[in-house]
């Protein structure tokens, strides 16, 4: 196996992560697992409600608003964050402008933190240039199908992104380890994979594959984060819990799967996951580089006067039409 896949950094860490600090009680642990995940929230509503004034503050060296508030490795985070976005929406500009088609896929553990990732690509594009394909699992009907017909339908026409959160590699991972296709299934699935990206590249489209890696330890954490946090228990699917217990066999599948469909023209992409915010940064700033991109010229756009109407009189809205001001 290739070196690269065989020092992976997906080791049993943390077998023994209940006992590595005897003085911390499991309330200990819980709380400071809260703390935690609830700063990365908090931090992530601040990224969501960042408005005009205080981005251009934030990417402006002479003004810090912020810094008071922010303790400066999270400010600097949140200065790279907004100038790697800004470069997206210039890449999002020249996939429209040369019409390219642009397929991205996120794959990884549970919990490895590939929907942050998404959302913070996403985050300021226009949506009807760049969306995400989450597809759920296959109906009857599907089943039946070929196995890549239904992520075909979600492919991208010229001048459009699509983030594929989980992919047609579903098979290589989930399906295999759970048993929900059969051997023969799944040694077809490595010999159609490879084939069937290099016709997607030869028929125009841009093809990244991103591996998020993270370890046993961090994954435990994650979920145990999950478990105690109301407003996020929703994200621990049955599968999830299960593959807890599968760990090992999922890695098994995964060096198979990244040996088996590593082609020169569809390469793989590894991204360490432990920290998440390094995760996000790195991974943007990789995917800026696969595409050579330029500014696109804009032309200079005039807000046009407001026409006012001397016959035209608005008319009231009832009261019990409004919503209840309750803020």
């Amino acid at each position: 196996m290739h070196d690269g896949f065989a020092t992976d950094r997906e080791t049993h860490f943390g077998e023994n992560t209940m006992n590595e600090k005897p003085q911390e009680t499991m309330d200990d642990r819980t709380s400071k697992l809260l703390r935690e995940e609830y700063q990365d929230s908090l931090d992530e509503e601040l990224e969501m409600e960042l408005d005009d004034d205080r981005l251009d503050a934030l990417i402006d060296d002479s003004i810090h608003p912020l810094q008071t508030d922010i303790a400066s490795p999270r400010h600097s985070y949140f200065r790279e964050l907004l100038r790697l976005q800004s470069e997206l929406v210039k890449l999002q500009d020249w996939v429209v402008e040369k019409k390219l088609k642009v397929v991205i896929l996120f794959e990884g553990r549970d919990a490895a933190g590939k929907g942050g990732v998404i959302k913070r690509v996403t985050q300021r594009l226009n949506p009807r240039v760049c969306r995400v394909a989450a597809l759920p699992a296959p109906n009857d009907r599907e089943r039946t199908q070929w196995y890549f017909q239904r992520y075909v339908s979600h492919l991208p026409a010229g001048g459009e992104i699509v983030l594929f959160d989980r992919s047609w590699y579903n098979r290589a991972g989930v399906e295999k380890v759970m048993g929900f296709c059969n051997d023969a299934e799944y040694e077809e699935f490595f010999r159609s994979a490879p084939e069937f990206e290099r016709m997607l590249i030869r028929s125009g489209i841009v093809l990244i594959k991103y591996w998020f890696s993270i370890t046993d330890e961090e994954q435990n954490r994650r979920f145990l984060a999950r478990v105690h946090d109301p407003l996020k228990q929703w994200k621990l699917s049955p599968m999830d819990l299960e593959s807890r217990r599968r760990w090992e066999h999922y890695t098994r599948v995964k060096e198979v799967m990244l040996e088996r469909t590593h082609i020169a023209e569809a390469p793989w992409w590894i991204v360490e996951a432990v920290d998440k915010k390094k995760a996000r940064l790195n991974c943007i700033h990789h995917l800026l580089q696969q595409i050579p991109y330029g500014e696109v010229t804009r032309e200079e756009i005039s807000l046009p006067e407001r026409v006012y109407h001397s016959d035209y009189s608005r008319a009231p809205v009832p009261e019990n039409m409004y919503i209840p001001d309750v803020y």
